[in-house]
């Protein structure tokens, strides 16, 4: 079952994530295990292979550091390389993320693997018991390798919401069309967007520590400064609007163009018309509908 979580960052905005409960963090751990216990599989018959000439004592200490390696460093190098996936969670489209919704680092995915060694899962964890019930005494389906990490398991694999209209503030339209927005970052569009969408959620001192925050990330990004006495709000929707114009203006450039022709010979290219093709259209942004640019969004 998928639930929105509860949480809350330090700036009063809602995390909108999917949490992954216990279904699905149970499948991706046991392909987690099963492609563990292939490796496992593997390094046995080798060393059972080559071991013949090997000291016993020195036989079992290597199969022990081969266990501790495989059980341990593999959910702690696949989630540390891929910022919270593993292979099983690949599979089922998981992600390891923090509180904030920010991603994880080593020191999360290592704290995660020991206490998913030690007290979720095999040394003192009864085979998954005690995750079993802790992720059920949850509400976010945490297990006790979560909360000494400060991370919560999400699913990326949910339909998309949709976003609502972002329009050009009026007047604003030349002075937009003059910036550089090349080195805006789409992961700072995304949030300024989602800023946007959910401004009346907010409280009015939350929705303007963000804003100003945000404008100023974005103006940095742009290389201009805020205008003096526009709120955030406006310099945000001029500067998203203004990306998806040029966005939809190099689309519709790219479907006039077309594929390059293709090369018919030198003769039939000097003696034998070509036939008219007709062009697609265009497609044609969305209606923007005038409103006072001191306003705020709806």
């Amino acid at each position: 079952m998928q639930e929105e979580s509860d949480l809350v960052t330090g700036e009063a905005v809602v995390l909108d994530l999917r949490v992954a409960k216990l279904a699905s963090r149970g499948v991706a751990m046991l392909l987690d295990v099963l492609v563990q216990g292939a490796l496992l599989l593997i390094v046995v018959v080798t060393v059972a292979a080559t071991s013949s000439d090997l000291d016993p004592a020195l036989t079992i200490a290597l199969l022990l550091s081969v266990f501790v390696l495989i059980v341990i460093g593999y959910p702690v190098l696949f989630e540390t390389l891929t910022r919270g996936k593993s292979l099983g969670k690949m599979a089922l489209g998981l992600r390891v993320v923090r509180l904030d919704g920010g991603p994880i680092r080593f020191r999360h995915a290592l704290t995660r693997a020991l206490a998913g060694f030690f007290v979720d899962f095999w040394a003192l964890g009864f085979l998954g018991a005690v995750a079993v019930i802790v992720s059920l005494s949850s509400s976010n389906g945490r297990r006790v390798g979560d909360y000494l990490a400060g991370t919560l398991v999400i699913r990326e694999r949910v339909p998309q919401s949709a976003q609502a209209y972002v329009a050009m503030p009026p007047g604003l339209e030349g002075w937009a069309a003059q910036l550089d927005l090349s080195r805006l970052p789409d992961d700072l569009a995304l949030a300024a967007r989602q800023y946007l969408n959910r401004f009346h959620e907010l409280r009015p001192d939350a929705a303007h520590a963000l804003g100003q925050g945000l404008a100023d990330q974005t103006a940095h990004a742009v290389g201009v400064a805020v205008p003096y006495g526009m709120p955030a709000w406006v310099f945000l929707s001029a500067v998203l609007a203004e990306r998806r114009n040029r966005d939809q203006a190099r689309l519709a450039q790219q479907v006039h163009a077309g594929p390059p022709p293709a090369y018919a010979g030198p003769q039939q290219q000097d003696h034998q018309p070509r036939p008219f093709q007709q062009q697609p259209p265009a497609p044609q942004p969305a209606p923007q509908e005038p409103e006072n640019p001191f306003t705020p969004p709806s």
